[in-house]
C-alpha cells in the first residue's frame, strides 16, 4: 500500500502545488477586480442629519403643544372654515459650507403622518409630535452684518401710498436699508413725495426714521410731467451731501424690493465703479422691449456710477426739452426710462450693462411658476397686485433672519413629493415629480399681448402648467413672523375654494378642507 498525504500535508506553503495554487486564484481576482464596471455617478442626497442629544440639551426645543388662539386669528384673517387640515413641522437647519444650488433634494418625508383634520372652535392640546426635520443650507451672511453704504437709492411716491395700510412699501423698503434691527445699513434713500404738505413731508420723515432707515423727505410737483420728474431724479441724488461716500446711485420705483443686499452688493462689486456705468435689465416681456427700447426698466432697479451720473446731470435741462419728451412718447405716454435712455445714448458712449438677476417682472396672472424656480433674484418688482402680479416677499424674506440671505425661494425636495421653495409655497405633487424641475412652470402670462414666447428670452421656454390637473396643490406663504434668535415661523395657507387645485377647469375639488401648513424654523 503506498503512503497516504494527510490533508495539511497538501495545503502546506511548502508545497509546490499549494504555492501554484495560491498564484492562481491572486492573479484571477485580480484580473476580475481590473475588470469590474465603475459604478455609475450617484445624484448628491442631503440626509438627515442625525442628533443623539435629548430635547432638554437642544438650544431651541421644539414643542408639540397646540397653540388654538392663533389658528383662530388666522381663521379670522384668511376667512377659513371651522373644519381644516393642518400641518406643522419644525425645520432645524445646518448652516455649512456648500453652493445653493437649484434643488435641494432631501432624503425624508416632509408630512410622513398627513395632516390632522382640526376644529378650530374645539383644538386639540398637542399636535403631531414629529422630530425636527435636519436641513443642510449654505453658510450665507445675514442682514445684519451688511454695509451698504456705497449705494443711495432714489424713490418718487405719493403720501398716500406711502402710507396705505395695505400696500404701504415702508416695511419692505427697511428690509434693503436697515440691518433688520432698527438701525441702518448704510444705505441712503431720497425720497421725493408728489404734491405733499410739509406736515406730511415731516410725518413720513419720522416714521422712516422710526424703522432705521436713513432718509431725506422732499416734495415734488405733479405739474411736472412725470417722465421729466423721474429724469431729474438722478441729478437730485448727485447733489446729495452724502455723494463722496457712494460708489452707486440707483433709481426705483416704491414697489421694487430687493431681498438680498449682500448678494446685491457682492454683484456690483464685479464692477470698475470708477468707470461709466449704466446697470440694470430688460423686461421679461419682449413684447414692452420692442415697444419701448432696450434699456434698464426702472422697476427692477437701475444703477449709476457717479461719474455717469455726473455728466447726466450736466445735460438734464438739453435731455428733457418738450422735444426729447415727446420723442419718449410711444403710445403709452412719455416714459422716464426712455428720457434717460436717450439722454445716455445720445450723448455719451455708454450701453446697458445686464444684470439677469434683477427682475422687472412684467407678468399677469398666477406668479408661481417665477417663484418656485428656485431662483435667487436680486430684485423683485410688480408684486402688490392689480394689473400685475400678487406676492409677499417681504413676509417670504423674514426666513434670512434665521438661516441666512441663500434660503430664501431656495427649494427643498422631499421624499414624498413636497417640494418647499423657501418663503413663497409648500407644493405637493400627488403623481409624482415627472417634470423638469429646472425650467419655470408657466403659470403666468404676458400683457397687453401674449404670444406663448414672450417670456421665453428673458425666463427660457416655460413648461406647461399643472393648474387644474389634480397633479399638484400649493399651500402659499401668507404670514412669516421673526420669534427670537435664529427662529422664524411661517404659515401657508391653501384655500378649498381655490380653483387651481381641482380635476379640469370647474371640476371637483382635491380637497375637503382649507389647509394651513406651518413650518419654524431653528438653528442647529
Amino acid at each position: 500500500m503506498g503512503s497516504s498525504m494527510k490533508a495539511g500535508n497538501r495545503l502546506s506553503p511548502r508545497n509546490s502545488f499549494t504555492r501554484a495554487l495560491y498564484l492562481t486564484i491572486t492573479c484571477v481576482v485580480l484580473v476580475l477586480y481590473t475588470l469590474r464596471p465603475s459604478s455609475p455617478p450617484k445624484m448628491e442626497v442631503l440626509r438627515p442629519h442625525v442628533n443623539h442629544a435629548s430635547n432638554e440639551t437642544q438650544r431651541h426645543p421644539y414643542s408639540c403643544l397646540f397653540n388654538g388662539s392663533h389658528l383662530y386669528d388666522l381663521q379670522q384673517r384668511y376667512n377659513l372654515g371651522d373644519s381644516i387640515e393642518y400641518g406643522h413641522r419644525y425645520v432645524r437647519f445646518h448652516r455649512q459650507d456648500i453652493e445653493r444650488e437649484s434643488i435641494t433634494k432631501v432624503d425624508h418625508e416632509l408630512f410622513p403622518q398627513g395632516f390632522e383634520q382640526i376644529d378650530i372652535n374645539n383644538p386639540p392640546r398637542t399636535t403631531h409630535c414629529l422630530k425636527p426635520l435636519d436641513i443642510s443650507v449654505p453658510r450665507s451672511p445675514y442682514p445684519r452684518s451688511v454695509d451698504a453704504s456705497d449705494l443711495l437709492f432714489g424713490i418718487s411716491t405719493t403720501y398716500d401710498r406711502l402710507t396705505d395700510p395695505e400696500t404701504g412699501p415702508m416695511k419692505e423698503w427697511a428690509h434693503w436699508l436697515t440691518d433688520g434691527q432698527g438701525k441702518s445699513n448704510g444705505a441712503g434713500l431720497v425720497l421725493r413725495l408728489i404734491d405733499a404738505s410739509q406736515e406730511e413731508i415731516d410725518e413720513a420723515t419720522h416714521k422712516m426714521y422710526s424703522l432705521g432707515i436713513d432718509v431725506k423727505v422732499y416734495a415734488a410737483e405733479s405739474s411736472i410731467e412725470m417722465a421729466k420728474r423721474y429724469l431729474s431724479l438722478l441729478p437730485a441724488l448727485y447733489s446729495d451731501t452724502s455723494i463722496r461716500q457712494r460708489k452707486f446711485l440707483v433709481m426705483c420705483d416704491d414697489d421694487t424690493f430687493y431681498p438680498s443686499m449682500h448678494s446685491l452688493l457682492n454683484r456690483l462689486s464685479e464692477f470698475d465703479s470708477t468707470t461709466d456705468l449704466y446697470i440694470g435689465t430688460l423686461s421679461e416681456d419682449i413684447n414692452n422691449i420692442q415697444r419701448h427700447g432696450s434699456q434698464a426698466f426702472g422697476g427692477a432697479g437701475v444703477f449709476f456710477s457717479l461719474s455717469l451720473a455726473e455728466k447726466v446731470a450736466g445735460l438734464f435741462d438739453e435731455c428733457s426739452t418738450q422735444e426729447k419728451i415727446d420723442e419718449s412718447d410711444t403710445g403709452w405716454g412719455p416714459q422716464g426710462d426712455i428720457l434717460l435712455r436717450k439722454c445716455i445714448y445720445e450723448h455719451t458712449d455708454v450701453t446697458l450693462t445686464m444684470i439677469r438677476e434683477l427682475h422687472q417682472l412684467d407678468i399677469q396672472g398666477d406668479p408661481a411658476g417665477f417663484y418656485e424656480a428656485g431662483l435667487a433674484p436680486l430684485s423683485l418688482h410688480h408684486f402688490k397686485g392689480g394689473v400685475w402680479h400678487k406676492a409677499h416677499p417681504w413676509e417670504g424674506a423674514q426666513v434670512i433672519h434665521a438661516c441666512g440671505e441663500d434660503c430664501f425661494l431656495q427649494r427643498f425636495q422631499f421624499s414624498d413629493d413636497f417640494i418647499i421653495s423657501n418663503g413663497f409655497s409648500i407644493a405637493y405633487y400627488p403623481k409624482g415629480v415627472d417634470f423638469n424641475l429646472h425650467q419655470m412652470e408657466k403659470t403666468f402670462g404676458a400683457a397687453p399681448d401674449d404670444y406663448g414666447w414672450n417670456l421665453d428670452f428673458m425666463l427660457g421656454p416655460q413648461r406647461k402648467n399643472l393648474l387644474w390637473t389634480g397633479k399638484k396643490a400649493a399651500w402659499e406663504l401668507q404670514e412669516s413672523q421673526v420669534q427670537g434668535e435664529g427662529m422664524v415661523r411661517q404659515t401657508y395657507i391653501r384655500k378649498l375654494n381655490d380653483p387651481r387645485w381641482t380635476y379640469g377647469k370647474g371640476g371637483s375639488k382635491m380637497f375637503e378642507r382649507d389647509g394651513v401648513l406651518e413650518l419654524i424654523w431653528i438653528p442647529s
